[in-house]
């Protein structure tokens, strides 16, 4: 089945009126777009914000009458507004990066490989990957240089923490190069759920413990008493990561090693 796309060029002014149009022509679903190149990161708590031009998107059965829905949204909408219309092909999205998706060498030793490929070098460290829905490819540039930086570290009988573990990509790897145990967290079940899949996909499923965050002190209290790790990694946003500071300082051995990487 096609679906039909209607899409509206709009001032912040006029989103919410473009959406309830929407709404109102029976758009399945509505999506926002940067019109230009406004970046938006990491916005405060509460705040919505949104960019000075806005593309909104109303996705529509391909019954739909076109005609008429984008008659109705240029009669409702301000006369300049730029309005027009694409079809998409149905698929399983939440899929569909996997067509584009290949084995990332990680410096000397370690390879991310996608679980459905066949590992390049048969005999590097390979992380087979499925990251589900979870943040975590290797793509990602801060990934990218945290496994690159675990490549290059002695890791053989460490305990490493992987904070806002995502897929599981970083504590994974610690332990395919020779961690002795891994403790993650993130704050979404679907990263708790990928994480455990991938560490069992890989073979190291009893020596990794993941838990959302108010799970998380507890189950390193009542393994590590003294609560204190020789590494930790942690591939999140900048505020979250000062916010933790004074935990990781507690968490992390005298000479330990921590790793903070993410978006400013």
């Amino acid at each position: 089945m096609r679906w039909l796309q209607i899409h509206a060029e709009v001032s912040t002014a006029d989103v919410a009126l473009t959406e309830t149009l929407l709404e109102h022509l029976g758009a399945s679903g509505i999506t926002l777009n940067d019109a230009g190149d406004v970046p938006i990161l990491e916005p405060l708590p509460g705040e919505t914000p949104l960019w000075p031009q806005v593309i909104v998107t109303g996705l529509f059965t391909e019954e739909a009458d076109m005609t008429a829905v984008t008659a109705f949204l240029s009669s409702q909408l301000p006369a300049a507004t730029r309005i027009w219309h694409d079809w998409l092909q149905d698929q399983q999205w939440e899929r569909a990066w996997m067509d584009h998706y290949q084995p990332i060498a990680c410096g000397q030793r370690l390879w991310i490989v996608p679980e459905w490929q066949t590992p390049p070098m048969a005999d590097a460290i390979n992380l087979m990957l499925d990251p589900g829905l979870a943040f975590g490819t290797g793509d990602h540039a801060s990934t990218f240089l945290c496994m690159q930086w675990l490549d290059q570290q002695d890791l053989a009988g460490k305990t490493v923490i992987d904070y806002g573990c995502g897929s599981g990509i970083l504590g994974v790897a610690a332990l395919l190069l020779g961690a002795r145990q891994v403790y993650a967290c993130d704050i979404d079940p679907q990263a708790v759920l990928a994480t455990r899949q991938n560490a069992e996909r890989n073979q190291v499923a009893d020596r990794l413990q993941v838990a959302l965050p108010f799970e998380f002190e507890p189950m390193l209290q009542a393994d590590l008493p003294s609560m204190q790790v020789n590494v930790i990694v942690a591939n999140i946003l900048a505020r979250p990561l000062m916010q933790l500071a004074n935990r990781f300082a507690g968490w992390l051995q005298p000479g330990g090693t921590i790793v903070l990487a993410g978006l400013t």
